[in-house]
């Protein structure tokens, strides 16, 4: 890691050295989330546009630079990342958007943009000796970390809310995951998860709670904009459930702006389910107190009542002078719809959520996207 300065809590500002904590500021406990801290002018005497184009790895690991991690020789041997970024015609004809980009992300080994993350914690995990790790997940992390995890002989204890999917869970037995499930919600499977990590000394892959899981997500961020030609879109749609996504990408941008490989920050647009959207109020409050709600979507990976990367994805969003947007059910399986008649792109309710947002803004009074180009990002 020797182009990471150190971690910054999001709430107090404190700063501590790369190893000092494991993962939460000690003065806000969980809610005490940290970022990364980055050395720009280092990376930039060491790392460029042009080396990286001369770079024959097409994953995630061809940024390893900008990653918190001491090398890739630990990674998994799957390809992570470099997904497609397709340019959506027949759907941007429909929509008449001529520059509409779709981002596929169920090309990832597991099909989920999870992946991003779960390698990255696969990588500390063996960094610092670990033999399990754990997750707390409705589906789609659970089933990328146990399948990254045993690509590398690594064992996994998964947290699961006994209403998850049940070919989700089956999933996680096949990669040989130990899953315990939870006669609860998401939100107290992920409680339940962070005690065994205390009590057992686990390697969590815990949203937000564990602050090097962003730097994997922010991965998508940096492909797009090098796919583009490093012109950075002027929008990139994505749904939102914890929050860890869109405040990854959100990073990943900042990071690109910082090296002065893009010129500007493209407007960061996060979806959620109307019945799973405490961030969309939180932000429509003009606040960063964020309420819990119950949550209640078919978009299982998005039903979410406590957001726990909560505020890095609302700085995200109002940062890049983006916004929440909230769709029903019915809008995401429109959305689902559209996306395979038209692109021949399958995407789970959670992955299309985005589009469903695009959708409604369309349909919004004065909506003028025909001049812009907009990236859909369809997690899975």
């Amino acid at each position: 890691m020797s182009h990471v300065l150190g971690l910054r809590c999001t709430l107090c500002g404190a700063e501590y050295a790369p190893g000092e904590v494991a993962y939460v500021c000690p003065r806000h406990g969980d809610a005490g989330i940290l970022d990364v801290l980055y050395d720009y002018a280092a990376i930039r005497r060491q790392f460029g546009r042009e080396s990286l184009a001369r770079n024959p790895d097409l994953s995630i690991w061809r940024y390893a630079p900008l990653l918190p991690i001491d090398g890739a020789s630990l990674a998994p041997p799957l390809q992570i990342g470099w997904t497609p970024l397709y340019h959506a015609r027949r759907l941007g004809d429909a929509l008449g958007l001529p520059h509409l980009y779709i981002k596929d992300d169920g090309r990832n080994p597991t099909a989920s943009f999870k992946d991003r993350a779960s390698a990255i914690a696969v990588v500390k995990a063996r960094e610092l000796g670990h033999a399990i790790i754990t997750a707390a997940s409705t589906g789609n992390a659970a089933s990328s970390l146990a399948g990254l995890a045993a690509s590398v002989g690594l064992r996994t204890v998964i947290f699961v809310p006994e209403s998850a999917p049940k070919p989700k869970i089956a999933q996680l037995l096949v990669f040989g995951a130990r899953v315990l499930l939870v006669r609860g919600t998401y939100d107290q499977a992920y409680d339940l998860c962070l005690a065994a990590t205390a009590k057992y000394g686990w390697y969590s892959r815990n949203t937000a709670f564990n602050p090097y899981l962003s730097e994997g997500k922010k991965t998508a961020a940096f492909e797009i904009c090098e796919q583009l030609g490093w012109q950075a879109p002027d929008r990139i749609f994505v749904a939102v459930g914890d929050g860890c996504i869109i405040g990854g990408l959100g990073k990943g941008l900042k990071d690109l702006l910082a090296l002065g490989w893009i010129d500007r920050l493209p407007k960061l647009m996060g979806v959620q389910a109307e019945g799973s959207a405490a961030l969309a109020r939180a932000w429509q409050g003009g606040t960063e107190t964020i309420t819990p709600i119950q949550p209640h979507t078919l978009a299982d990976s998005i039903s979410v009542g406590l957001p726990r990367d909560g505020i890095k994805a609302l700085r995200a969003v109002r940062e890049t002078g983006g916004a929440f947007i909230t769709v029903s059910d019915a809008e995401i399986l429109e959305a689902m719809r559209s996306l395979a008649q038209r692109e021949g792109v399958f995407g789970e309710p959670a992955g299309v959520a985005s589009l469903a947002g695009l959708h409604k803004m369309l349909r919004q009074p004065g909506a003028e996207l025909a001049g812009e180009r907009i990236v859909v990002l369809v997690t899975g």
